[in-house]
């Protein structure tokens, strides 16, 4: 795709590291903003609990998983935790062409390669407000062995390191404040001069307005 390509809809991507509450924000912000829609990424991690194939994720082997990135069919994949994720090129274009918003949770690592695709997408990093609090989530989600709560804490230090490279940062203390916050740089986004030319191109034109 070219990087000067403009869609109808925005792109939006939410990176944190485990236990900060990324997954809780982003389904509560769905919930209230209908025009954004989750991007549903192929995994080659284990389900967990109540996981269902095509809903969280979409669940495939490790060679599948790598014969379809060597054909270029993500938009971005990456290895987190031993395990691979990726994102449907096609699927994400479609979407932002017919004026959907896309929001994409992926680690740092994909979003240094979305950003090649699409420089105008919006970062977004959650913080947790001190590391005690991470672990005690971690802890309380009651999903991971122990070993794999120190993994995750460990690799917190480094994926925080990246939060620089996002234009927007919120830090997860209060859910309320954290969650207004991200509702509040999605609809700033939908405001930007190009969406909105996207968007309202008739009446761009009437009124005369043209991109410089």
């Amino acid at each position: 795709m070219s990087q000067s390509n403009v869609f109808c809809g925005s792109l939006f991507m939410v990176v944190a590291p485990s236990g900060a509450g990324k997954s809780t924000l982003v389904n509560a912000l769905l919930a209230q903003e209908r025009a954004v829609e989750l991007s549903i990424s192929t995994t080659t991690r284990q389900p967990r609990p109540g996981e269902c194939h095509g809903r969280e994720y979409f669940f495939t082997s490790t060679e599948d998983f790598a014969a379809r990135a060597s054909h270029g069919e993500f938009l971005e994949w990456a290895e987190v935790h031993g395990n691979y994720y990726g994102t449907s090129r096609i699927l994400v274009e479609q979407k932002m062409q017919s004026g959907t918003d896309i929001l994409l949770e992926i680690d740092w690592q994909g979003a240094r390669q979305v950003r090649k695709q699409f420089p105008q997408a919006a970062g977004i990093f959650i913080l947790p407000p001190s590391i005690d609090a991470l672990e005690e989530r971690l802890n309380k989600r009651g999903q991971d062995a122990l070993h794999v709560i120190t993994r995750r804490l460990l690799a917190a230090g480094g994926e925080i390191a990246h939060a620089p490279e996002f234009e927007y940062v919120i830090i997860n203390e209060e859910f309320s404040v954290a969650l207004s916050e991200l509702s509040a740089i999605v609809k700033a986004t939908r405001c930007r001069f190009a969406q909105q030319a996207a968007r309202k191109a008739s009446l761009f034109a009437q009124l005369g307005i043209h991109a410089e």
